[in-house]
C-alpha cells in the first residue's frame, strides 16, 4: 500500500504510499561481481558507501539500481556514461536505493557517485564503476492495458501484462520497478492477478478529475530463466470529472445509471436466462464498440451457430464487462421481454436507444455492478480487482 509523493520526478515509497511500487533494489544476475558488496571509492566521515553495482562489476543488467548505505536527506547520486553524459534517475522504492529514468545502454561503462554530508558533517562520496551486459536474446515486452491521453472511469484498474509469466522470487523485483503517481494523492496498491499480469487500484475509486502517471521500467530487469524485460513504458491517463455508476438488478430487471451521485437513467433489462445466467458481482466496463460481431462458435467450448442456442449477429453499443462475454448491449430482439423477462445468452440487453446512450455516456472504467442473478462472478473473469476488500486485496501484492 502507497501514497504518492514525488521526488526528481519519481515516487518515494516510505510504506504507506498510494499510486508508488518503485524500483528496487537489485536481484540476482549472471555476474557474480554484481551481487557482491565490493567496495568503492571515498567513504570519509561515515558518508555513503555504494554496496551494489561492486566496482569493476560487469554483465551489470541494464535495468539495475544503485544501492547505496548511510545515505541521508542530503544524499545526492550522479551516473554518468563514457562519453560524460548525465543520467537522469530519482529515488528507488527501497531505502538508499537510487534508479535510472531509462534502462542503460548495453555493453557501456558507467560511473555512479554518491556524494552527502558524513557524519562528522564534511562532504562525503563513494564511486563506482560498471559496465553493463550485451544485449540479451531472451526479451520480454511488457504492456498496459491503459493509453496515453484516455480519459477513464472511476472504477478503472491500472493493468499491466507481461509477455511471460515469472517465478514468486521475481514477482517483488518487478513490482519494485512499477510506479504510479496520482494526483491528488489517493492510497493504492498492486495485486498479482497471475504470474503475468499484475493490476493496481486505489483503496475506493479514483476521485473524479484524477491525473495518472504510471511508469514502469522494467527494460533489462531480469525476469528469470535468462529473460529480460524488453522495454520500459509510461502512460498518462485521467479520471473522468463526471463519474458513472451501472446497477443491473436481475430482481426489478432494471438497469440504473448514477452519474455524479444522482439517477440520470434507468432503462428496462432482460439479463440471462435459467440455462445461460449472468453473473453478479463489481464488474468495470472493459470495451466500448459501436458494433461488435457476436458468433456463438468461437472460443472455447464455443456453440455452433447452427444449434438451438447458437447465434452469428452484428451486435450495436457493446461494453464488455467479463472475458467470458457478458455485455450490456442493444437488442431490438428482446424490447417485449425487457423489463421482466430473462432471455439472453448472460448479457444485459436493453433498447438500441438506451444502449446507445449509455455508450455515448460511458468510459472504459465505469463501475458496474450487477445484483440478484444465480451465478455468481468468477474471480479473475473480468477486471474483478472490486470484489474484493481493500484488506484482501493488499494480500495480492508482492511487497
Amino acid at each position: 500500500m502507497l501514497t504518492t509523493s514525488t521526488r526528481l520526478g519519481r515516487v518515494i515509497a516510505p510504506l504507506a504510499l498510494a499510486g508508488v511500487l518503485v524500483l528496487a533494489a537489485c536481484s540476482s544476475s549472471p555476474s557474480a561481481t554484481w551481487n557482491g558488496r565490493g567496495t568503492s571509492g571515498s567513504t570519509a566521515g561515515n558518508g555513503p558507501r555504494i554496496t551494489s553495482p561492486a566496482n569493476g562489476a560487469t554483465d551489470v543488467p541494464a535495468g539495475m539500481t544503485i544501492a547505496y548505505d548511510h545515505g541521508n536527506a542530503t544524499t545526492k547520486v550522479t551516473l554518468t556514461d563514457s562519453a560524460g553524459n548525465t543520467v537522469p534517475g530519482a529515488a528507488g522504492y527501497d531505502a538508499s536505493t537510487w534508479v535510472p529514468t531509462k534502462q542503460l545502454a548495453y555493453g557501456t561503462r558507467y560511473t555512479a557517485t554518491v556524494e552527502s554530508t558524513g557524519s562528522n558533517g564534511k562532504p562525503a562520496k563513494s564511486t563506482t564503476s560498471f559496465t553493463t551486459m550485451a544485449a540479451p536474446q531472451n526479451l520480454v515486452r511488457v504492456q498496459s492495458a491503459l493509453g496515453d491521453n484516455v480519459t477513464y472511469g472511476i472504477g478503472m484498474p491500472i493493468v499491466i501484462t507481461l509477455g511471460r509469466g515469472v517465478s514468486k522470487a521475481d514477482e517483488a523485483k518487478i513490482q519494485k520497478r512499477l510506479t504510479v503517481v496520482s494526483a491528488p494523492q489517493q492510497t493504492g496498491s498492486w495485486y498479482w492477478m497471475s504470474n503475468k499480469e499484475i493490476h493496481y487500484r486505489p483503496k475506493t475509486y479514483w476521485q473524479p478529475g484524477t491525473k495518472l502517471h504510471i511508469a514502469v521500467q522494467t527494460g533489462g530487469v531480469p525476469f528469470g530463466d535468462g529473460y529480460y524485460g524488453k522495454n520500459d513504458l509510461t502512460v498518462d491517463a485521467t479520471i473522468t470529472t463526471n463519474p458513472l455508476q451501472v446497477t443491473v438488478d436481475d430482481k426489478t430487471h432494471q438497469v440504473t445509471v448514477e452519474q455524479n451521485g444522482k439517477v440520470v437513467k434507468t432503462m428496462p433489462a432482460s439479463l440471462g436466462k435459467a440455462s445461460t445466467p449472468s453473473s453478479s458481482g463489481a464488474m468495470v466496463i472493459m470495451t466500448r464498440k459501436p458494433k461488435e460481431l457476436f458468433d456463438s462458435s468461437l472460443g472455447t467450448g464455443g456453440i455452433p451457430v447452427n444449434s438451438p442456442d447458437g447465434y452469428r449477429e452484428l451486435v450495436y453499443y457493446t461494453m464488455r464487462l467479463t472475458w467470458g462475454g457478458q455485455f450490456i448491449h442493444a437488442a431490438p430482439w428482446s424490447v417485449a421481454s425487457q423489463g421482466h423477462t430473462d432471455v439472453s445468452h448472460g448479457c444485459t440487453n436493453v433498447s438500441t436507444a438506451n444502449a446507445k446512450w449509455l455508450y455515448e455516456n460511458s468510459h472504459v472504467g465505469d463501475p458496474v455492478t450487477v445484483k440478484n442473478t444465480p451465478r455468481k462472478l468468477a474471480w479473475g473473469d473480468g477486471w474483478t480487482d472490486w470484489n474484493l476488500s481493500w484488506d484482501a486485496y493488499l494480500k495480492g501484492s508482492a511487497i
